[in-house]
């Protein structure tokens, strides 16, 4: 292979793909929207927390891939990790289709892992761990913007009268708890979570092994427990909006679950 065809092969592994971009196009319209207040406010913030929702879904595999490609598993590129198209994930359906039932139905943000990285090409433990750490950084990241624009640029909101672009502002609060959200929950050592595989490096071969037959059922078992009264409220009460809170962005996140949930499945995320 010459040098130049190598060279367009790689772009070509990196390029961005057709669907983040539609993705990316559907959230800064209905944005436009809500900021103006054109439209139903309520189906307008549902899409566009639902395609901010993706958009994180895509940053955050990505996230893992560019990682992996710096710890020394280049297969990366060749599966298309890299192009932030959730259809080359391994599993799109678990990845990418499951978390956005989750919080349509129950406001409920877990990514799940999907790109599969070859662990052998990895050269040490610490880029293992860094591997699989790179996606909750992503959630995080993304939920401190989110929340510093709220501090910042919103105004003072306490749920008893309108403010100026209340609905955007709302739409940006409760995709901000989703990424607090989405943070904590996959820090969790649960096998087949991220919080499971920063520290699978360190654990033996034999505990590994015979947690193994956990891991594909991992996120279900934190969604099921998150469907116990008691642990909901613990973890909303005590986790998820005092974070919030720190950068006043709690009371437009309560507003903006309230106009993204108009509809009701009987499990409507906190304080169910």
């Amino acid at each position: 292979m010459s040098a130049f065809s190598s060279h367009s092969h790689s772009h070509s592994d990196r390029r961005i793909s057709t669907v983040f971009w539609v993705l990316l196009a559907i959230f800064a319209a209905t944005g436009v929207m809500l900021w103006g207040g054109w439209g139903n406010a309520r189906l307008g913030v549902f899409l566009f927390v639902c395609a901010g929702w993706l958009i994180s879904l895509c940053l955050h595999e990505f996230a893992h891939a560019r990682a992996a490609l710096h710890g020394g598993d280049i297969s990366v590129g060749a599966k298309g990790y890299l192009t932030l198209n959730p259809l080359k994930y391994t599993h799109p359906i678990y990845s990418f289709v499951l978390p956005l039932v989750f919080i349509i139905l129950g406001g409920i943000a877990l990514p799940g892992g999907a790109v599969f990285i070859e662990r052998g090409r990895i050269r040490s433990k610490a880029k293992n761990a860094l591997i699989s750490a790179a996606g909750p950084a992503t959630n995080a990241a993304l939920a401190l913007v989110l929340m510093v624009v709220l501090a910042t640029v919103a105004p003072s909101f306490d749920g008893t009268y309108r403010t100026s672009h209340l609905e955007f502002y709302s739409a940006l609060g409760y995709l901000a708890l989703l990424q607090v959200m989405a943070t904590i929950l996959n820090l969790v050592p649960m096998p087949g979570l991220d919080g499971y595989g920063i520290i699978e490096p360190w654990i033996s071969y034999e505990t590994r092994r015979s947690l193994a037959n956990i891991a594909p059922y991992g996120m279900m078992i934190v969604v099921l427990l998150l469907w116990n009264r008691t642990i909901n409220n613990w973890f909303f009460g005590n986790l998820v909006f005092p974070i919030l809170g720190w950068f006043h962005a709690d009371v437009y996140a309560a507003y903006g679950n309230q106009l993204f949930h108009f509809f009701s499945f009987g499990f409507s995320g906190f304080g169910n």
